[in-house]
């Protein structure tokens, strides 16, 4: 079947073949409706599991990790329209207009399954073709979730994670081909029929998206997601259920499969993430890398002690310290890695090599030299067999910066280049995907002559305001948040005006995108987040983690085979 679904009448089972049917699903997760357990105030002053160090995590000193509790009993209570419960805060935050605005514009975007909120529609923008913009996507969710987590409605986080993880369990086939078990829907989409009074629960894994592509990232957004709201509430009892630790296993026992590859980083195609389109990504996307450690760190402190937990820990331990070390090494530059790639010798052979990947300093592209401050540097895009991509992507660098990939020195460089580069990478609207766009010739070879991927838009050097969210935590995390506030500043000059599009267009992000959708959620939620954490930046906490003083592997030289 090229698509998964499921019948549910309002009163009865789910008719699918399968053993648990979405009624039995959901009685497992009965319990969870209630409200999160607090946990003891002491917790505060207890060491929480982030804290701790991968060593510790690997002999299983502690039998689970203690997350620190939000306690919001204290705040008044507003009633959302749809009857969800929204905390207000008592210094009047909400009260500025295009807050108010834009915590409106979410609430209308909710979507209900069965009476109960599940998540948020991609967009609300009735102008245009739905195409799968009324459905509600695992990536574009996470800042929706953190919205609702941040204002102490975590029903919502809770109910969209149980029904994501009921959709893993489905058979997903794209043809005639079967996908692992483990993979996550890029999106799902709920279908209501009046005359039979039923609700029918529809999932894409790629067999309906452009390309055919199945999405790489939403199991390792679901993780992390899982993740922030179990920090953020101090409920473990989610997590600790065994069909949540069964999923979390599925997806790390895809991504952490042994096959022919060399390196740590995981092997994608063209259009597996947020970038879902041909875009010259394959490979080894920053991007991917970046949420692959997230998810890993993130898996660490989620997954119980026990038989089956261990051996994925100690899995995860041994790949995270190879990980770090190869991201951290091949995946940097600044001004003295570009100048010895400049310098580089070509055809090395041996374990001695300089130029392990046999990169040809001719082609080193000529923006690079002018775009690469004294003081900065970043992630790579990209690097594989004789091939460096150059160009500089957001998301992949500020998650580095919020999982600690990036080491403390390297953060600050990230945040220096952002700084020095403003004009290029935020202009008129934050924030470039990445830089710079492909154009002529070579967007005709990389993109296949992609008509909506053109220069300076969409994918390709467009600027999208979800971002907003992950570059104010970054600020916060290296303590510049008078960066963030800037770049907020900068967006709220447009985007109500503009009726929250999903991107822009053109070298400073000038222009609407001539094919974005107004009324984009993850824009709404991605200038909330950003806000309400610059705010309250002890929010920061449920998308950031410290570095782990243990992860500086033993470098060991390689020894070549003498046959």
């Amino acid at each position: 079947m090229s698509m998964v679904y499921v019948d549910v009448a309002q009163n009865g089972h789910a008719s699918i073949d399968s053993s648990i049917t979405v009624d039995g699903f959901d009685e497992c997760f009965s319990r969870l409706s209630d409200k999160p357990r607090p946990l003891n105030l002491n917790t505060e002053r207890q060491r929480s599991c982030d804290e701790r160090s991968l060593s510790e995590l690997t002999i299983g000193l502690s039998p689970h990790p203690l997350f620190r509790n939000v306690d919001n009993s204290s705040r008044f209570m507003d009633h959302f329209d749809n009857g969800v419960h929204t905390p207000i805060t008592p210094n009047g935050f909400e009260t500025h207009p295009m807050v108010t605005e834009a915590l409106d514009a979410l609430r209308r975007s909710l979507v209900f399954f069965r009476g109960r909120p599940v998540g948020t529609i991609a967009a609300l923008d009735s102008s245009d073709e739905n195409l799968n913009y009324d459905q509600v996507f695992v990536r574009d969710f996470v800042p929706s979730a953190l919205v609702f987590l941040m204002k102490g409605e975590p029903e919502i986080v809770k109910n969209f994670l149980v029904k994501t993880l009921r959709l893993q369990s489905w058979e997903k086939k794209i043809d005639q081909f079967q996908l692992g078990e483990g993979v996550m829907p890029a999106s799902f989409k709920v279908l209501h029929d009046p005359k039979r009074n039923t609700e029918t629960l529809m999932a894409d894994f790629g067999e309906s998206a452009i390309g055919r592509v199945a999405p790489v990232d939403s199991g390792f957004w679901w993780i992390i997601l899982l993740r922030a709201y179990t920090k953020s509430t101090g409920d473990t009892s989610l997590a600790e259920k065994p069909e949540c630790q069964k999923g979390m296993r599925l997806i790390l026992s895809l991504c952490l499969s042994e096959g022919f590859d060399t390196f740590p980083t995981l092997l994608c195609a063209d259009g597996c993430s947020m970038i879902d389109r041909r875009m010259g990504v394959y490979g080894y996307p920053i991007e991917i890398q970046a949420l692959f450690f997230m998810a890993l760190r993130c898996a660490l402190l989620l997954l119980k002690q026990d038989a089956e937990g261990k051996a994925f820990v100690e899995r995860i331990a041994k790949r995270l310290h190879a990980l770090s070390f190869h991201m951290r090494s091949y995946f940097w530059l600044d001004l003295k890695q570009l100048n010895d790639i400049y310098r580089y010798k070509t055809e090395e052979y041996s374990h001695t090599a300089v130029n392990k990947f046999n990169v040809m300093p001719d082609s080193l592209p000529e923006w690079v030299f002018d775009f690469m401050p004294k003081h900065g540097g970043y992630f790579l895009g990209n690097v594989g067999p004789s091939n460096m991509d150059f160009r500089w992507f957001c998301l992949g660098n500020c998650m580095a910066i919020l999982s600690s990939l990036a080491t403390p020195e390297q953060s600050t460089a990230i945040m220096d280049l952002i700084e020095s580069r403003w004009q290029e990478l935020v202009g008129e609207m934050p924030l470039k995907v990445c830089y710079p766009a492909i154009e002529s010739h070579e967007w005709r070879i990389v993109t296949g002559c992609d008509p909506k991927n053109t220069r300076w838009s969409y994918h390709n050097g467009g600027s999208w305001p979800v971002l907003l969210w992950l570059l104010t935590a970054a600020c916060i995390k290296t303590g510049r948040p008078q960066v963030a506030r800037r770049a907020i500043e900068l967006a709220e000059t447009r985007l109500s005006k503009d009726n929250w599009p999903e991107y822009y267009d053109g070298k400073l992000g000038r222009y609407i995108g001539k094919q974005a959708r107004k009324f984009q959620t993850w824009s709404i939620a991605g200038y909330l987040v950003a806000k309400m954490m610059l705010e309250d930046p002890s929010h920061l906490g449920m998308v950031a983690l410290e570095e782990d003083k243990q992860m500086k592997p033993v470098l060991k030289r390689s020894s070549s085979w003498i046959l």
